[in-house]
């Protein structure tokens, strides 16, 4: 077993040590996780988040065991960098990793749980929100600033940033971090960063015009290309869904 904890939490290894070891019985679960499994722990006056990465396929034991880093240690790699790029992301804990001599096992990414108001998510099913147009204009220079930064959010999708209302706006927390580039990003890189978050053409038009105020490109050419960028990912989502369906159709047979 291979254990990395952020220096602030080094003091607590034998209680993160039992969550860990503990983990298909303790704990609360949270969230809903199609492929992984999410659940909140108490640690101290802290209440702290525990992300289980499932097994990996033959093919990933093998890379994950020699050749690539896991998704808990990129995780929690990457969410230090956040933070020393003063970007938000719940605070780093330590991840876990099990291995044998030859394949990876299991995996576990551990941070502190954020109490947020919403998420991006919401903003894409309820426009009766208050301050709606605010969130979104904040959430658009958030992303803004991100791309600033160097910073490619490969899954910017609505479930992964948090909203949490403060005295002065709103800050933002990302999440799911094991999939991120740090470089610098050209312009159709950083549009086409939005194209997974909505399906709709208000917010699409929102994001571009404060995006144009942020940035100083020109609104259309943002417009134009988010839109496009936007309807390519979903046109290959549903493609994607169909395909899936033939095949369960076809195993059935």
């Amino acid at each position: 077993m291979k254990k990395v904890f952020h220096k602030a939490y080094k003091s607590f290894e034998s209680e993160l040590d039992n969550f860990i070891e503990n983990f298909d019985v303790l704990g609360e679960d949270f969230g809903n996780q199609e492929r992984n499994s999410l659940k909140l722990f108490q640690l101290g006056k802290e209440t702290i988040n525990v992300k289980s990465f499932k097994v990996p396929h033959l093919i990933n034991k093998i890379a994950y065991r020699f050749f690539r880093k896991s998704k808990a240690q990129r995780s929690f790699e990457y969410a230090n960098k956040l933070k020393d790029l003063n970007i938000g992301t719940p605070h780093p804990v330590a991840y876990y990793e099990f291995k044998t001599p030859f394949l990876f096992k299991k995996s576990y990414y551990i941070s502190e749980q954020v109490d947020c108001d919403y998420t991006y998510r919401e903003l894409t099913t309820d426009f009766n929100i208050p301050n709606y147009d605010d969130i979104l204009r904040a959430f658009t220079r958030f992303t803004f600033n991100l791309h600033e930064k160097g910073v490619h959010f490969l899954d910017h999708s609505p479930g992964n940033t948090l909203i949490k209302k403060n005295e002065k706006g709103y800050d933002f927390y990302l999440v799911d971090l094991n999939r991120m580039e740090f470089k610098t990003l050209d312009f159709e890189t950083r549009i086409k960063n939005f194209s997974k978050l909505t399906i709709h053409k208000s917010m699409v038009e929102v994001m571009s015009d404060e995006y144009a105020k942020c940035s100083g490109k020109n609104y259309d050419a943002i417009f134009n290309l988010m839109w496009q960028e936007t309807e390519a990912f979903q046109e290959k989502y549903h493609r994607k869904r169909r395909l899936k369906k033939k095949l369960k159709f076809w195993k059935r047979l």
